[in-house]
Parts: C-alpha cells; sequence; structure tokens
C-alpha cells in the first residue's frame, strides 16, 4: 500500500524539499497551500493540492481527511504579521484561537498540531526524508575566529537560549558581548539588518533551537538569502547549533560566504550548556 503524507505549507523551499524527498521514497504527496504565503509552483510537487485561507483549520481537516491522510508534516514559515492582516479564521480555527492564551510561535503551532492530532491526523517531524539538510558541526568557511568573536560567539549563544526560552525568537546580534538586536515577529533578517547598522561590521549572529524545540515544526534555518543579508549588513560571522537547525542551499551560500570573507561555524552544547567552539 502506497504511503500517504499531508504537507501543511507555508513560504519557502522546504515544502518543495520535502515533497521532492518523500516522492522519491515512494508517498503521495498531498499539499494544503495557504493562499498569499505558499509557492503557486508547489503544485508541480505534490500528488494532489488543496488552497487554503491562513486560519482556516476546520477546512485544513476537512481536506486530509477526505484524502485519508493519517500523517502530515507542517513546513514553511507563515508571515507573522498576517495574523493581524490576513487571517479569515473559519469556525475551528477561531475557536483555537480563543483557546490559546500564548499567541507566540509554539504555542499556536503545539495547538494546530493537538487539534490535528484529536482527528487522527498525526503530525510528524519535518526532518523526515531531510536528515542531510541538518547543520553541520564546526567551520565551514576559510576564514576562522578571532578570540574576540569567540567571546561574542558564547555570550551569544546564551542569550539566544535566553530568549528562546521566552518563545521571542532563535538569533540574536552582538558585538564585544553587548546584544545589538534580538529577533522578534519580524523575523532572521530584519534583527540582522538591525544589528549591523548599530555595530557598524563588526557583528557577530548567533542562530540556536529553542529549548523546548519541538522538531515538528518552525526549527532554525538559513539560507542564501542569510548570507546575502549578512553581507549587506556588515556582519562577519554566523553561528548557528548543529543537528538542530536547517541549511538549505548549504554549497551556494557557503561559496558566497567564503567570496564575502563571513565566517560560518556549527556549535553543539558542551558541558553546562555553553557551546563547544572551534579554536581561535
Amino acid at each position: 500500500m502506497t504511503t500517504r503524507i499531508g504537507i501543511i505549507a507555508g513560504r519557502g523551499r522546504f515544502p518543495h524539499l520535502f515533497a521532492e524527498a518523500a516522492r522519491r521514497q515512494g508517498c503521495q504527496v498531498v499539499v494544503v497551500a495557504h493562499q498569499g504565503e505558499s509557492a503557486p509552483d508547489l503544485a508541480d510537487y505534490a500528488d494532489r493540492i488543496h488552497w487554503v485561507r491562513l486560519g482556516q483549520l476546520g477546512r485544513i481537516i476537512e481536506v486530509l481527511r477526505q484524502e485519508e491522510v493519517e500523517e502530515a508534516v507542517l513546513l514553511g514559515a507563515i508571515t507573522k504579521t498576517s495574523i493581524w492582516r490576513d487571517i479569515r479564521p473559519d469556525l475551528r480555527g477561531l475557536a483555537l484561537w480563543g483557546r490559546i492564551d500564548r499567541r507566540q510561535d509554539d504555542a499556536i503551532l503545539r495547538a494546530v498540531a493537538a487539534e490535528l492530532e484529536k482527528e487522527g491526523i498525526r503530525i510528524v517531524e519535518s526532518t523526515r526524508y531531510l536528515g542531510h539538510l541538518l547543520f553541520p558541526a564546526g567551520q565551514l568557511t576559510r576564514r576562522g575566529l578571532a578570540a574576540a568573536e569567540l567571546a561574542d560567539v558564547r555570550f551569544g549563544w546564551q542569550m539566544a537560549k535566553a530568549i528562546g526560552a521566552l518563545d521571542i525568537g532563535q538569533t540574536v546580534v552582538v558585538r564585544d558581548r553587548t546584544v545589538l538586536a534580538v529577533e522578534a515577529i519580524e523575523g532572521t533578517d530584519a534583527a540582522i539588518r538591525r544589528g549591523g547598522s548599530l555595530g557598524r561590521q563588526e557583528v557577530v549572529v548567533v542562530k540556536v533551537k529553542k529549548p523546548q524545540q519541538d522538531f515538528r515544526f518552525d526549527l532554525p534555518a538559513i539560507g542564501v538569502q542569510t548570507m546575502t543579508t549578512m553581507q549587506e549588513s556588515g556582519a562577519r560571522v554566523l553561528a548557528v547549533e548543529a543537528g538542530q537547525s536547517l541549511f538549505f542551499e548549504r554549497e551556494e551560500a557557503l561559496a558566497l560566504a567564503d567570496q564575502a570573507g563571513l565566517t560560518v561555524v556549527g556549535l553543539t552544547a558542551g558541558a553546562g550548556g555553553l557551546p563547544l567552539l572551534p579554536a581561535a
């Protein structure tokens, strides 16, 4: 019997990559895409695609049950400011929204997953079939870390873990052990630009998973756009938690980083929760 898997899709290429990988494994792919968020060409990667408006939870459940989908993934970002601008909830979505007391990423996604699982639709990890996209450990670029940058990375790791525990964001921008910018609803690129404008080409960007991170959704991710934003903003170092983050377009992104003279490193947690860092 052919395995059927559902993709509840937002923005970006993650849904495309997952759909490709799932079909290579012989799965039938049913996509529920969000109008104004998901890419139109996602239809080319699916066996069937259905379009919904943001907030139509009841419609999502209806589609997946009609398609006899028992396992699904939540993939791709939703523009966070859309929850005030473009949301069109149906009755099921409105009822859930009223029950959520903390309208932050983890709280919303866990609540949506719980509603789907009540209907027999199990939400599985977003990295199924895609383990090769996990961020590797170690120094990934020609340029390494200077001693002062090592100190900033260690400091930034602690600060990023702290804001992650509060479900604010996953990224901080620091210089000389001072926080210049914290990622919130505006996203990583905007935080890098803001921190870069304050740090004047000497900033370190640290991106980690939240301590309560659920592999079923919302893993930290970087790609070519991240490197472009860093170069434009004058950032020098990108440190990312290895094995807990996604690295899209890796070869192209690292080539761009080397060309721009940036440092990119993958960190792992060591004793006492501090990162294990490459030598200076």
